[in-house]
């Protein structure tokens, strides 16, 4: 379900999903959009700090918002098969403190979870809250790889 702001509560967790990234994706994503030699090749990247091919933190990034939109969808059925009323999401203003944290190697798998860490009533806009989370990625072994604050808009109750 996704809750109206005044329905939220702070420590909430929300699993996003996994995802397993791979050798060929990997080096697809990095030729498209962040064409630096750890991204792009085995041998390249063993020239590298990493040692050896790695994901782009964009892709990584990328996961996030795919497995994010997917949930929010997920729910939004959910609840429309329950006639349950469910609240508006409305943009975000921006997020703070992104951070790969450790790299993401072919094979890897990452499981994304949002944590909501506070709630501020917009006085701009009254008829919305404004619901601030850490976004995490940890890998198969539970390490924390990736993460970003986020705030975005949500409706209040009529």
């Amino acid at each position: 379900m996704i809750s109206f702001f005044e329905d939220v509560t702070i420590g909430e967790t929300l699993e996003l999903g996994s995802y397993t990234f791979n050798k060929d994706e990997i080096i697809r994503f990095a030729e498209k959009y962040d064409p630096q030699p750890f991204h792009l090749s085995e041998e390249e990247a063993s020239k590298t700090h990493f040692g050896r091919l790695c994901a782009s933190g964009w892709h990584t990034a990328s996961i996030f918002m795919k497995l994010f939109v997917a949930k929010m969808r997920e729910l939004q059925e959910q609840a429309g098969k329950s006639d349950t009323p469910i609240a508006k999401i409305g943009p975000s203003p921006g997020f703070q403190d992104l951070k790969w944290i450790r790299p993401v190697y072919p094979g890897d798998t990452l499981r994304y979870t949002r944590i909501v860490t506070g709630k501020t009533e917009s006085r701009s806009r009254p008829e919305w809250g404004l619901i601030h989370s850490d976004m995490l990625a940890h890998n198969q072994d539970g390490t924390l790889v990736f993460s970003f604050k986020a705030t975005v808009f949500v409706e209040r109750k009529p």
